[in-house]
């Protein structure tokens, strides 16, 4: 399947090349006299695995391991002793946990954030997390292991930036941490916690279920939705090469749903594009393609993994009454008589308020970029989390960017779709500079500082 299906995954991480034991003669060799002391004392730390190899302009990057966990920062030969690191998002339950050797390289999902930092004198790098899918403790404990390790390198000014999921982390992290970082940026951020996203997407996943039970749009595999609709990894003992079995599962949620939508358009007053329009609905997403199959690949491939790292179910429609679109009262009551019911679990709720639901109450300006139109994490997310700021009563540190949708080209039949933290290069790098300078000068940014 082509890798527009990467857009769900929530900028998940990319593979890395396994790391030396220890850096090598030939790479100290060729660092510099401040570069050479900060792999010596990074060994001193207690980095293992540490490696190096050189950056733009004269700069260098150090990987290595902290605590068993994979990090790579880049430092500019004009550091000026501060850094930003970055969250990355969701990847889908088995994925390689590892991160790139080469943080200010493409395919990081920092979206030119890095970069552009890396480019204005500060460090910039990343983080492993001890796993896939649902990782916001781990992200959390593991990125502040690695800016504390920072500090000790003798880092003065941090910063945390993160994209989808780990838009989420920084809030994570600005809020249970209020001293530990300069300021924060979200970009297509979970910025409304788990709760809500994964609301939505339960309830697209149910209402898709019973629609489309006996046509050829139906999701393969379990129909129930607190449980994977298919497994993720490959059996024990299948020689399958693991990403590859992925993306055919991946495929095989996606199809039907696509194939959905491509009748839906040769035929707008027929029954599967009233489908799509009440799935789309009843989950608050727009009515198009990927803005269905994106939150449904994820919910039917992450729902194990999402109960088995907040300890239950968060997701509770056992009171709830659905109207949907389209639907004569009679329809109505059928319906809800008939969708699955699902029961949250008190301790679950708990753990994903923890790890986490915004309070808006953070001390370090904090700036968000979200498009008009996320096809997995709604806009409604940066609108709430402006809600919860104001009610904090702290809208001072907080400035909010909205920016246009994109699209993409979709697999199926000419179609195409809306994109996931659909930002370019120039966006990424413009959010960070405003955040960067309001955080360092104190001036505010522009409400039309990022189009």
């Amino acid at each position: 399947m082509a890798r527009w299906a990467g857009t769900l995954l929530l900028t998940a991480a990319p593979v890395s090349m396994p790391l030396s034991a220890t850096a090598t003669s030939e790479q100290t060799a060729a660092l510099t006299v401040v570069q050479a002391d900060l792999v010596a004392r990074a060994n001193r730390l207690g980095a293992t695995d540490i490696r190096t190899q050189p950056a733009p302009q004269g700069g260098f990057i150090l990987g290595g391991k902290l605590d068993g966990d994979q990090f790579a920062v880049a430092f500019p030969a004009n550091w000026n002793g501060n850094a930003l690191l970055f969250a990355h998002g969701y990847s889908t339950p088995g994925s390689p946990i590892a991160v790139s050797e080469d943080p200010i390289g493409k395919g990081t999902g920092a979206g030119g954030m890095l970069s552009a930092a890396y480019e204005d004198g500060l460090a910039a790098g990343h983080s492993a997390y001890d796993k896939a899918g649902m990782g916001v403790q781990t992200a959390t404990e593991n990125t502040l292991r690695l800016r504390n390790f920072l500090t000790k390198l003798g880092t003065k000014r941090t910063y945390i930036s993160g994209a989808s999921m780990g838009g989420n982390i920084v809030l994570s992290l600005i809020e249970q941490y209020p001293r530990a970082f300069a300021g924060g940026l979200a970009v297509c951020g979970v910025t409304n916690g788990w709760e809500s996203l994964f609301g939505q997407l339960i309830d697209m996943r149910i209402t898709y279920n019973y629609l489309t039970r006996g046509t050829p749009y139906a999701l393969p595999g379990e129909q129930d939705a607190t449980r994977n609709a298919l497994p993720t990894s490959p059996p024990a003992g299948d020689a399958t090469n693991a990403e590859a079995y992925r993306w055919g599962q991946v495929s095989k949620i996606a199809l039907p749903v696509l194939s959905l939508f491509k009748a839906a358009a040769a035929n707008p007053a027929g029954p599967e594009a009233r489908i799509a329009r009440q799935v789309a609905a009843v989950g608050g997403f727009e009515a198009e393609p990927s803005s269905v199959a994106f939150p449904l690949v994820t919910g039917t491939l992450g729902a194990d993994d999402l109960a088995e790292t907040f300890g239950g179910q968060i997701f509770d429609n056992s009171n709830k009454t659905y109207v949907l679109p389209e639907m004569t009262a009679a329809e109505q009551a059928v319906f809800n008589a008939g969708v699955q019911r699902i029961r949250a679990d008190r301790a679950a709720v708990t753990n994903a308020r923890l790890w986490h639901q915004a309070t808006g109450r953070f001390r370090v300006p904090l700036v968000t970029m979200h498009n008009r139109i996320d096809s997995l994490v709604p806009y409604s997310q940066a609108v709430a989390l402006g809600g919860i700021v104001r009610k904090a009563r702290n809208e001072r540190r907080l400035v909010q960017f909205e920016v246009p949708a994109t699209k993409a080209p979709l697999p199926v039949g000419g179609l195409e779709g809306y994109t996931h933290c659909g930002f370019s290069t120039e966006q990424g790098a413009t959010a960070w500079r405003a955040l960067y300078n309001w955080a360092e000068t104190g001036k505010r940014p522009a409400p039309d500082a990022v189009k």
